[in-house]
């Protein structure tokens, strides 16, 4: 915070520029809508740039709200009003997507899609939660579609949001509740969505192996899609051609491994440390029938449907440490072009855990959605499409490259009053807590001058007592 070294009145406390950002950046609309909702929203993304407490459920109001209850009613009108759709309130992060593909993603726009469950066993006001496990645990589950750069991984805006509850599927590419497909094939519908998106780039899907699936391969791949898939190490592969040897993933690895293939590519963070990151590559042949899992009624459906030989690149990826030991290893199926070396593939499958950052930041270190009050999935899905928007903020701070950013960065932290690491400048949590500190200052000296705020603090800091009286002292009754 930039503060005058000179008591005065005048309002300039925080530094010009970097209330000017901020002030382009929040210049966000939901289509269609009138002023007032228009405002109600931008007031209610600043009130999500924040970390908020497990202890106040709503969003953290700023001095410019004229009372905590009108706040909260105000709140509650802008979700349940019929005219704020969740394919509108989705509009801005779109647009936040858009801007950005343009700007960050050179060749291809990297979309990690994973679900995160939403606990909340505790809230029986929900009345349309799910079982999520055992049967204590209710709530419901989220599927996210995040758009990374192609450059250097940074996320840079959800493109796509759904909600599953036990009443039906609530989705940002639609404003009805309809009923769902299995799990994996509602990933086709999302992946169509972000396809037809005027990103200017290819989209390439990013699926961690809970997608291991020939079906979908196929189907996948007969929709024009390209995805990158961690697969099951149990899977078979037929090496080189549809005639070729058949083996599981292990083996092949084995064989790479004895022809000396592999290629230390990179040093890459794990755990906490530093480790080589090793690459190889098998042209493989995918061919065998895939079988269904579709629960009815009665047993689940297990019906077999063959299929056309589906040749991917296999690309097996090791993190390892200084001494050689495998630490981790991945074996990656994917059908993106072979001009993407396979040592790019594996960084932007190392990438694919930008998307937990993001529901790191939705729960615990930032957000904590699961602590929401909202009594139904839909009026919570639009919540969290207003606070996706704040997440947006943090991390275009985080990578603006623009001649303030630096400075901005090194204020919000201040604000934060989080305690970074060594060598570290900031984090995506401090960027987020500390950008609420910064539009609550902005208000505040809209209302109040910078010396009276001085004497305030001064006054609490003094253990905010009365002053003794230093007059005459009086004369005793005889």
């Amino acid at each position: 915070m930039e503060i005058s070294s000179k008591p005065t009145d005048s309002h300039p406390v925080l530094s010009t520029q970097i209330l000017e950002a901020y002030n382009e950046g929040m210049n966000i609309l939901i289509p269609d809508v009138e002023k007032r909702l228009q405002d109600r929203y931008q007031q209610l993304v600043e009130e999500h740039a924040g970390h908020a407490s497990t202890g106040a459920t709503g969003p953290r109001l700023l001095p410019d709200e004229s009372s905590t209850k009108a706040a909260a009613m105000a709140a509650w009108r802008f979700f349940h009003n019929p005219r704020v759709k969740l394919t509108r309130l989705a509009q801005p992060l779109l647009e936040a997507a858009q801007e950005a593909a343009a700007q960050h993603c050179q060749q291809f726009a990297l979309v990690p899609l994973d679900w995160s469950k939403l606990d909340y066993s505790n809230h029986d006001s929900k009345t349309d939660r799910l079982q999520l496990g055992h049967k204590e645990e209710q709530g419901y589950k989220l599927l996210s579609a995040l758009l990374l750069s192609d450059q250097d991984g940074q996320p840079l805006a959800p493109v796509c949001q759904q909600l599953l509850t036990a009443d039906g599927l609530l989705s940002s590419r639609f404003d009805r509740r309809r009923r769902p497909l299995s799990t994996l094939d509602e990933l086709a519908p999302v992946m169509d969505f972000v396809a037809d998106l005027p990103l200017g780039k290819r989209s390439v899907f990013i699926i961690d192996a809970e997608a291991d699936s020939i079906y979908h391969y196929r189907q996948w791949q007969r929709r024009g899609f390209l995805f990158l898939v961690r697969a099951d190490p149990e899977r078979y592969v037929r090496l080189d051609h549809a005639q070729g040897e058949e083996v599981r993933l292990p083996a092949v690895a084995q064989r790479l491994q004895e022809q000396q293939a592999f290629q230390c590519v990179r040093s890459v963070d794990y755990n906490g440390r530093q480790v080589n990151q090793y690459v190889a590559e098998q042209a493989v042949v995918l061919d065998r029938p895939a079988h269904l899992n579709r629960p009815g009624d009665g047993p689940p459906a297990r019906p077999t449907i063959p299929g056309v030989a589906l040749a991917l690149r296999l690309v097996v990826t090791e993190l390892r440490d200084d001494q050689g030991q495998v630490l981790e290893r991945w074996y990656l199926l994917t059908n993106v072009p072979a001009e993407v070396s396979a040592a790019t593939i594996a960084l932007w499958y190392y990438w694919r855990w930008k998307v937990e950052t993001y529901f790191k930041l939705l729960k615990s270190s930032g957000q904590q959605v699961e602590h929401w009050q909202q009594e139904d999935g839909c009026a919570l899905l639009k919540r969290l499409l207003v606070a996706s928007m704040a997440c947006v903020l943090a991390w275009r701070l985080a990578f603006s490259q623009a001649p303030q950013a630096a400075e901005a960065r090194r204020v919000v932290m201040q604000l934060s009053g989080r305690q970074l690491e060594y060598g570290r400048e900031y984090t995506l949590e401090g960027l987020l807590a500390g950008t609420w500190v910064l539009l609550a200052m902005s208000d505040l000296l809209e209302q109040l001058p910078a010396s009276r705020i001085r004497g305030l603090a001064a006054f609490v800091l003094a253990g905010s007592s009365t002053p003794a009286s230093t007059g005459p002292p009086q004369r005793q009754a005889a």
